[in-house]
């Protein structure tokens, strides 16, 4: 409780590849610390297991998604909504991205601190939510929308920590995360209620949510599935998103030499031109540090699997009922995988070969079958919200701060408090 990160960071070199704890009475958990039994998990034995606990609360409270579906199910829901998430879709995304991105930057105060996280969370949530619903609902609704899916983001993490019997208690923080969730739920169905009978074409994400069909019987998804994807989306990709903004543009800040190397990449590739989805592929370097800050900030605390029967795990045979849990921002500072683990250096990167031999123990995406369906949308967001932040204004960063990682339902930093800057004299003006 005291240092949950440092706890299961120290159980590799103490006690090896696989190790018991105790997380719920009267079940048994195993960390799996090797790559290789993390990637057999994943991939190899995939098919056979349950997703565990983290994932079978977030169903109870959401509804059944991809995210949260394990097996044939999975794979069904996975193809439904894979075009949803496909090149030229997210390619579509970007100027949306962008356009929320300027919005927020401009509400910033300058010479002020910023509560870094608070503001990526707040701007995570504006571009999921109008990149899925920019098209579908009157700006009332969607300010309404916003509001209930941030209460919901919030009591998610805490639920699936907590024992069960505690979201059961008459607590104004359990209603509030109740009528939130209902409130969605609600407000998604009547927009696909209301696109469905106007047979128009939206342009955001809810549009081809509603193409998709059930492989099974044909038929399109219901509100009710829809409203569940959405939800489990937001919940999943909004802190995680937050907390790696927060992180990089914390790396950036406190190196004057990284921070000039993106602007001048930036200059290099965009000159006076907003940027686009064609330019996501021709900045390098910014490439680098975004992957630097999946490696040293991951945000994965513990990724769960269960077994469904007796399994067979590397040398071990695990019994049916067993949870398996590994965590990506242990493995990831691992130096037994990364020379120099705790330094943020993007040009670790830089030699292929190099960044070949880190690529068993890199996994900031997951792996196998259930691996992230949201990567490439993720990774357009933080390149996209970066490079536009940091071509705006500048952050100031007391040279004292020692920002901490805190486990909660993700890893995210701990207080995040910086100065904004206006970008200053001509060298500097940049447009977002």
């Amino acid at each position: 409780m005291r240092d949950n990160l440092g706890f299961i960071a120290s159980l590799r070199n103490r006690y090896g590849p696989l190790v018991e704890i105790t997380l719920q009475p009267g079940t048994r958990t195993l960390i799996v610390q090797d790559p290789d039994l993390i990637r057999s998990m994943l991939t190899d034995l995939a098919p056979g297991l349950d997703k565990g606990r983290f994932f079978e609360k977030m169903g109870q409270l959401l509804g059944d998604s991809v995210v949260t579906a394990a097996g044939q199910e999975h794979v069904r829901k996975r193809r439904q909504l894979q075009p949803a998430f496909g090149r030229s879709e997210i390619a579509r995304y970007v100027d949306i991205m962008r356009g929320e991105t300027i919005t927020a930057v401009d509400s910033w105060v300058p010479d002020r601190e910023l509560d870094v996280r608070e503001a990526m969370v707040k701007l995570s949530l504006d571009m999921l939510a109008k990149t899925v619903f920019g098209g579908s609902l009157d700006e009332a609704t969607f300010r309404r929308l916003r509001a209930d899916l941030s209460v919901v983001m919030n009591g998610v993490g805490a639920r699936v920590m907590l024992p069960d019997w505690v979201e059961k208690l008459p607590l104004p923080f359990n209603r509030r995360f109740t009528a939130a969730r209902d409130a969605v739920r609600a407000t998604i169905d009547q927009a696909v209620t209301e696109l469905q009978e106007s047979g128009r074409d939206s342009g955001d994400m809810l549009s081809l949510l509603l193409r998709a069909t059930d492989e099974e019987t044909g038929r399109p998804l219901t509100g009710h599935q829809i409203s569940s994807e959405i939800l489990t989306l937001a919940v999943a990709g909004t802190e995680t998103i937050a907390s790696v903004l927060s992180w990089a543009l914390y790396e950036i800040a406190r190196d004057g030499e990284i921070r000039e190397q993106v602007l001048d990449e930036l200059d290099s590739v965009l000159g006076e031109s907003p940027l686009s989805s064609e330019d996501l592929s021709r900045l390098p370097f910014l490439d680098r540090v975004i992957r630097e800050t999946l490696r040293l900030h991951h945000t994965g605390w513990l990724v769960t699997r269960r077994t469904v029967t007796e399994t067979r795990l590397g040398e071990w045979t695990v019994p049916a009922g067993t949870e398996l849990a590994y965590c990506q921002h242990a493995l990831h500072r691992d130096p037994a995988f990364f020379p120099d683990p705790l330094t943020f250096d993007p040009d670790r990167w830089l030699d292929d070969t190099q960044a070949a031999a880190f690529a068993p123990a890199y996994l900031p995406f997951g792996a196998g079958k259930h691996k992230c369906i949201g990567d490439r949308f993720a990774l357009t967001e933080l390149v996209t919200a970066v490079a536009t932040i940091v071509r705006r204004v500048r952050f100031d960063v007391p040279q004292d701060m020692a920002v901490r990682p805190v486990a909660r339902a993700t890893v995210r930093p701990g207080t995040l408090l910086m100065t904004v800057r206006q970008r200053g004299g001509s060298a500097e003006r940049r447009q977002g």
